[in-house]
């Protein structure tokens, strides 16, 4: 008896276990996936999620190009098909776009035939706008199966994760955002932000922006480079 308590204690704190790896951002039991450098290395990576969006992508871009900054964009094909103006400003401006599904769900629970769909969706609407784009993947609310990620590197695409967010969806004020990300900031991070919102075109991310040059301005003065993904993966790349 005791032994089968026992045995069912451990079954349920495994299945425990495995939800939480499969949407923890640095969770690898489902797959290697890029989750930044090793902690107290000079680099920070901005990266924002669920664009692009009109008009607070445009004023993201303002503010990057004030500190001359690149960043990341995951973008939401159905977004992109909408405004593919937006995205070409994007790539114009020297940051790198990638691939977050056609409409946003949550890959935990999609199939293998979905799963293909929502990827080779978005990549056609980025191609589209502005032709050849980077490999990179960030799957919706970091949610992934072993299935979902071996789908995507069979189409060539890198998963991409994050080890920072601020919590910025929440609508709540910069200063919130700004405190989020300070507590957990060690260096060789990626910061998730967004410049969207998945279940909308037109979402409020003014106070994402006000965050963002806040940041900037705070880890420049304390000797951070911020890069894109691409830069960041390179650097990690064995010499």
């Amino acid at each position: 008896m005791l032994g089968s308590l026992l045995g069912a204690g451990a079954g349920a704190a495994l299945a425990v276990a495995a939800g939480y790896q499969s949407m923890s951002p640095t969770g690898q039991w489902y797959g290697n996936t890029f989750t930044g450098l090793v902690p107290g290395t000079r680099q920070l990576a901005l990266t924002y999620d669920d664009g692009p969006n009109d008009p607070h992508t445009l004023r993201l871009l303002d503010v990057l190009a004030k500190h001359n900054i690149r960043a990341t964009f995951f973008l939401i094909g159905r977004f992109v098909r909408q405004r593919p103006d937006l995205v070409k400003e994007l790539v114009q401006a020297g940051h790198v776009v990638g691939n977050h599904t056609f409409t946003h769900p949550n890959l935990i629970f999609a199939s293998a035939q979905r799963t293909r769909m929502e990827l080779e969706q978005c990549k056609q609407a980025i191609t589209d706008a502005v032709g050849q784009h980077s490999a990179l993947f960030r799957p919706p609310f970091g949610g992934r199966r072993p299935g979902t990620l071996r789908i995507a590197r069979s189409m060539g695409l890198l998963p991409i994760m994050w080890n920072v967010t601020g919590y910025d969806w929440k609508q709540k004020p910069a200063a919130f955002v700004e405190n989020k990300v300070h507590r957990q900031v060690r260096g060789g991070d990626i910061i998730l932000l967004h410049d969207g919102e998945d279940t909308k075109f037109g979402a409020d991310r003014s106070q994402t922006i006000l965050a963002t040059d806040h940041l900037i301005a705070h880890y420049k003065t304390q000797g951070y480079e911020f890069v894109t993904i691409p830069e960041m993966m390179a650097s990690s790349a064995p010499a």
